[in-house]
């Protein structure tokens, strides 16, 4: 079953994978009773969560059965609920590619007037290139645009047009795959197949791996940028139950007024 899993996680199509997730939530549940871990997204609790991620980047209790949090949602949910007043104030919000996470709770909230868009992803109301966002100038109040970034041939004119939508004084959220070994982030347009993708990348549909310089990629596409450490804002109990990842940044992006 385990070898199933993994197996259908890293070959089916992410449209398809989220489709079939409609049902596995509803079954995985039951599987994984228990309190050793927590999910502040869906405020359920279980023995364990499950593992996730291609053979490179593969990773053990770390997928929530319930509603398919990652370390990197849950830390993306605790920061807008302890750091910000998202679910409070009213705005205008644009969330590209959006986790199925987030997507229903941040729709129903009556405060926002919330966007979808992607290329192909069955959640998204609009369907557009990144590289050329459809949408005005200076419109949003927030913008999401996670693990995104590591997809797009052009990773600086897709931040360009995400500020250009933005409002002076907005701010983001813009999480990348990152390795903090690196100093500086990784391309290669020669590297073509899915295979040398993963094993330099990552991922097969990866075609970069931002470095430590990633906040510099995002100044120069012209924004400012804060650090948000987990191990700097979370005990190590919290961590550990939350299943965060201790090193991982969450890079907060403002646009100059």
């Amino acid at each position: 079953m385990k070898k199933l899993y993994k197996f259908l996680l890293n070959t089916l199509p992410r449209p398809l994978l989220i489709r079939l997730s409609f049902v596995f939530k509803r079954i995985a549940p039951l599987l994984y009773k228990g309190n050793k871990v927590a999910c502040p997204v869906c405020e359920r609790s279980f023995s364990k969560f499950l593992s996730y991620g291609s053979d490179i980047a593969h990773r053990e209790n770390v997928l929530c059965p319930y509603d398919l949090t990652l370390e990197r949602h849950r830390l993306m949910w605790l920061y807008l609920q302890q750091e910000t007043n998202f679910f409070k104030d009213k705005q205008e919000v644009l969330h590209i590619a959006p986790e199925q996470c987030f997507h229903g709770k941040f729709k129903e909230q009556k405060n926002l007037n919330y966007l979808t868009g992607d290329l192909v992803s069955p959640l998204a109301e609009m369907h557009f290139d990144l590289h050329n966002i459809p949408l005005e100038n200076d419109r949003f109040d927030v913008v999401f645009c996670n693990h995104v970034l590591e997809h797009v041939d052009d990773a600086m004119q897709c931040m360009r047009e995400l500020n250009r939508v933005m409002k002076p004084g907005g701010w983001g959220i813009f999480q990348v795959p990152q390795d903090l070994n690196r100093e500086l982030t990784y391309e290669d347009p020669t590297i073509t197949s899915p295979e040398e993708r993963e094993k330099h990348f990552w991922q097969k549909d990866h075609v970069r791996l931002f470095g430590r310089d990633y906040p510099e990629w995002l100044k120069r596409a012209g924004f400012e940028v804060e650090e948000f450490v987990t191990s700097k804002e979370f005990p190590d109990a919290d961590i550990e139950r939350y299943r965060l990842i201790s090193k991982e940044i969450l890079y907060i992006v403002r646009k100059k007024v």
